[in-house]
């Protein structure tokens, strides 16, 4: 999903930007917002922080706590100029409300606040979304401004006919539906793109469950989580997205093609035809190791039984069998939930006894990050390295693991061209 700027100017209708925000951050976007010192009039910084999880800034001197990060992102190691940076980092760029006044400044390139200075600094898609009075709407003077917008590339969501903001006042001025303005920011952002366009990346996420009897399973604990970050932010990159989930009973990710699956057998059968065309395997799902030897079709019942023994089995190696069948060029990366002391260590023997690329390692041990925690601390091991990746969402995480992905992906690159040079 997109990285969205909001800019929001003086005026009543501030308190529907709010309502644009929640929208925004429901279907999956991360959204960072400015105010102007006017708007705080109407709207407190404190609500739209709330709505966003994000710090809002108003000042363009102001220190940005979160150095220009959108939610779910790490913070960059040094502190940013919060105009350039937010902006810079902005997959889209939206003013709603934007008042006649900021609409003025917009189309004579002023700069004389926050969220003027960003707008000068935008190069991403820009969407202006007018509120005001319907006779300073219908004035010459903001009518030919919203036309030097326009003429400048910038998407103009017109105002609605309604009630306006001062009693017994009717007209065209009135802000347009949040949903309507969400639909026009999504539109300019176009189709998806980003360093990871055109790459199809499979993942996997989940815990498989095997059969006991028609009621019972052998399972984990695993909820996909972690899995369900990595093909969001995947997507976000520009990658054309495979999610293979096993149980998973959290939302599926916007724009994600999604296959469910229960079994270990059901998640390799589904892997092996995904892996086929994909060019990247994250293999986040925790595959049971045994089964049953038998599973029953009807239900055992408890009557006349003092125990029951279960013999098990071992089922089907998933990642090992897809790295056997791999063709050049394609990257998997495996993760091992491991626990205790010696955590670091028995992944990068996995990483070498599976010929995997790169294998992400947590220590489930820790109640923090273990199983169905929102926040994941993660060591990513590949043959010439070691990276750490300090406390934090499950969606940061998610985003180192691309950023290594890329890593990757460039090595190979160069890799092959030198040889190709010999």
């Amino acid at each position: 999903m997109a990285r969205l700027l909001l800019g929001v100017s003086g005026g009543i209708a501030a308190y529907k930007a709010v309502e644009l925000v929640r929208l925004a951050t429901g279907a999956g976007h991360a959204v960072r917002v400015v105010q102007t010192p006017a708007s705080l009039e109407f709207v407190g910084r404190a609500t739209f922080e709330g709505v966003t999880g994000a710090p809002v800034l108003v000042g363009e001197f102001e220190r940005d706590p979160a150095r220009g990060a959108y939610p779910g992102e790490p913070a960059p190691e040094h502190d940013s100029i919060s105009h350039l940076e937010l902006v810079r980092r902005a997959d889209a760029y939206c003013v709603a409300p934007a008042s006649a006044n900021t609409i003025a400044k917009l189309a004579n390139g002023l700069a004389d606040n926050l969220l003027t200075s960003a707008a000068l600094a935008c190069t991403a898609p820009f969407v202006v979304a007018p509120a005001m009075n319907n006779h300073m709407y219908e004035h010459p003077a903001t009518r030919e401004n919203l036309d030097r917008l326009r003429s400048r590339g910038a998407a103009i969501v017109e105002p609605e006919t309604g009630r306006l903001a001062s009693r017994g006042e009717w007209g065209m001025g009135r802000l347009a539906d949040p949903a309507t303005i969400l639909a026009t920011l999504e539109a300019a952002l176009g189709p998806a793109g980003g360093p990871l366009d055109g790459l199809r990346v499979l993942v996997t996420a989940g815990g498989t469950r095997e059969p006991i009897d028609s009621v019972r399973y052998v399972g984990n604990r695993s909820s996909g989580r972690m899995g369900i970050a990595i093909a969001e932010e995947a997507a976000r990159r520009g990658a054309e997205v495979t999610l293979v989930a096993a149980n998973v009973a959290l939302p599926k990710p916007a724009g994600v093609r999604v296959v469910e699956v229960d079994t270990a057998a059901a998640l390799l059968d589904a892997a092996r035809a995904a892996f086929a065309e994909a060019d990247v395997l994250l293999m986040a799902a925790a595959v049971a190791d045994f089964r049953p030897a038998e599973a029953l079709d009807d239900k055992i019942t408890k009557t006349g039984r003092d125990r029951l023994a279960l013999e098990l089995e071992p089922t089907d190696d998933v990642l090992a069998a897809l790295a056997a069948e791999r063709a050049s060029g394609k990257l998997l990366i495996g993760f091992a939930a491991e626990h205790g002391d010696g955590a670091v260590e028995r992944g990068r023997a996995k990483l070498e006894r599976k010929r995997l690329d790169a294998v992400v390692i947590n220590d489930i041990s820790r109640p923090e990050i273990g199983f169905d925690a929102p926040d994941n601390e993660v060591t990513i091991v590949t043959a010439g390295s070691e990276r750490h990746v300090p406390l934090g969402t499950k969606e940061a995480v998610a985003a180192a693991i691309l950023d290594e992905v890329e890593a990757l992906r460039k090595q190979a690159a160069a890799a092959s061209t030198l040889e190709g040079e010999r």
